[in-house]
Order: structure tokens, then sequence, then C-alpha cells
């Protein structure tokens, strides 16, 4: 548990392992420069830091990772109040916490990694607080929209209208941790038969879990009319207009089976983000994380690789690059 302004979240570590031995014809181990950085994690709407299981252990080679449960999701307390400025004030204190350390990276800057809502969360974050970021990574970042998915169901829909968010709360509270599970995997991944078995036991587990915590309900339909609530925002508060201030270079990731999203703000977020590049995931749904973390890992340690190189050669900053493809 870590403390945040308003109380304290759960985060999850996974300890950074070193590069894999590297073989010579000789049969030597090479000696290889070990990179020692360190990431944060940041999961979506109803989602936890068991999200980022298979994605942590991979950049493991070269991140200490740290994954938090939002204010309100997975084994953290709600805050006094649902918003994004919660949920961004949250980030900001686990990354402080983070930079703050003993150890390999103390004092430097942090890659931070955020999926749907927890992407939307780390773009406001980059561009508040550059200080504490070293790149951004954004998965099917939840940039505003002003139109609900098909994919929601007519229940969550209702959390956007005055006075009934405990209507939706009452229909999700209805169904089996079973069902619920199975609807989310058809929700938000393009082939749901790619989530290994013991990642839907894992998560049907921690659903049951969820549903002993009295504001589990609310972390969700609130946290949602949150998220849409930041959507009117206009002026320098506009997500649209934080992201062409985000000054970290950048990568976003999407899956063109993405039915929560619309994988066509992919580009467009590519563009905007001043430095930039894009990676789309052919037939990968709202979970690149989960459902394809081979190919995101090699996107993330490829933007962190790039970024220490144009450090080193650089150290003051350079010239803006162009978006471009993964």
């Amino acid at each position: 548990m870590v403390p945040v302004n308003g109380g304290e979240v759960f985060v999850r570590h996974t300890p950074w392992c070193g590069p894999l031995p590297v073989g010579d014809p000789a049969g030597q181990e090479a000696q290889v420069e070990a990179p020692h950085e360190r990431a944060l994690y940041v999961h979506g709407l109803g989602g936890a830091s068991t999200n980022w299981t298979d994605l942590a252990a991979l950049l493991a080679v070269r991140f200490d990772g740290w994954a938090l449960d939002l204010p309100g999701f997975g084994q953290s307390a709600p805050p006094p109040r649902y918003s994004i400025h919660r949920h961004v004030q949250a980030v900001v204190d686990v990354l402080e916490w983070i930079v703050a350390r003993p150890g390999p990276g103390q004092g430097r800057p942090v890659h931070l990694v955020g999926n749907s809502l927890g992407g939307l969360v780390s773009v406001w974050v980059a561009a508040r607080r550059p200080d504490l970021v070293a790149t951004l990574t954004l998965i099917s970042a939840a940039m505003p929209v002003y139109r609900v998915p098909a994919a929601f169901d007519r229940a969550i829909a209702l959390v956007l209208l005055p006075g009934v968010p405990a209507l939706a709360e009452r229909r999700l509270a209805g169904a089996s941790p079973e069902q619920r599970v199975r609807g989310l995997l058809q929700m938000c991944f393009g082939d749901p038969s790619r989530v290994p078995p013991e990642r839907v036991a894992e998560a049907v587990e921690e659903t049951r879990r969820r549903d002993e915590q009295p504001w589990a309900g609310q972390a969700l339909t609130r946290s949602l009319r949150g998220l849409m609530s930041s959507y009117l925002r206009v002026g320098r508060a506009n997500a649209w207009r934080m992201a062409r201030s985000v000054r970290a270079p950048s990568l976003v990731v999407w899956g063109d089976r993405d039915r929560l999203v619309d994988p066509e703000l992919a580009p467009r977020l590519a563009e905007v983000l001043p430095d930039a590049r894009l990676q789309v995931q052919a037939g990968i749904g709202h979970l690149a994380m989960l459902e394809a973390p081979e190919p995101t890992a090699r996107a993330v340690l490829g933007l962190a690789e790039d970024a220490a190189g144009d450090l080193a050669t650089d150290p003051v900053g350079g010239d803006d690059l162009p978006a471009g493809q993964v």
C-alpha cells in the first residue's frame, strides 16, 4: 500500500530481472550492458494491476515495474469523490514515490504505460508533470469522443444520466462473476480464445473478491461518469489539448478490433502527440497488453531504447519527430 492524496492505493511490483544471457559462437555468454529503469502501469475502467502481469514480466528485462490499482479498483479503497483529477493525482503521487525509491533509477523519470481510462489519465500526468515521465505508452487510450460506443451495455450508458447510476450498479451486481468475465472477454478481446485459461480463472476469482467490497459497483459506474464528464472539458483542460503539450517520446498502441474505443482515433492521437510512433495490431481488441503482450513489449522496449539513445546524444532535447509506424 502506497500513501496518496486522500488515502492509499495498492501497488504491485514486478522486479527487474536484467537481459537474457547472449551466447557467442565460442559458447561463452557475452557481456552486455543492462539498462535498469523504472516503469508504472495504469489500468483501465473496471481493471486492476493484474491486467499488466504478462506485459510487466516481459518488460522486466529492462524495467523495475509497478502497477497500481486506481482508487476504488482492485485492492485500493475508494476516494472521497470519483473524478479524472483524483486518478491523475494518485498516479502522480505513486510516480513521486517510485522516483524517490533507493536503488538504480532513483531520481530519474519513469516510463509511464496506460490503457483505456489509464491512458487518458496518463496523458494528463505527462502533460502536467513532464519531470516524472521518461516515455509515454498509450494502449487504446480513452480519448474524448462524443458518442457512446455500440459495445456498451444500455445499463452502463444510463450512468451518464443524472440520478440513475444505482440502476446500473444493480444490473452489474445481478450477473455472476463468470458471466461478467465472459462478457468482458467478448467485449474487450479481438479473439477471446487467445486468453489463457489460467488468466480467465484469475479474472473470475478477482471478480469474486471485488464483489465483497461494498464500493465495487460505485467504482465502475462513477468512474465511467467521471470519464464522460471529462470529455466536456474545454480549453487547456481538454485531453486533446493536453496531448499536444506532452513532450515525452510516446507510443500509441491500438487493436484494429477494439470495440470500446474507435481504432480510427489511433492515427489522430499519434499525430497530435508531438513526438510519437504508432503500432496498430491486427486482430487485437481493447487490451493489447493482455491479448498480445509480446508485440506490445517489443514496441515499448524499442521506444525506451530510442529514447535512451536520444538522451545520450542530445541531453538537452532535440527537434520533435513526426508520428510514424513501429
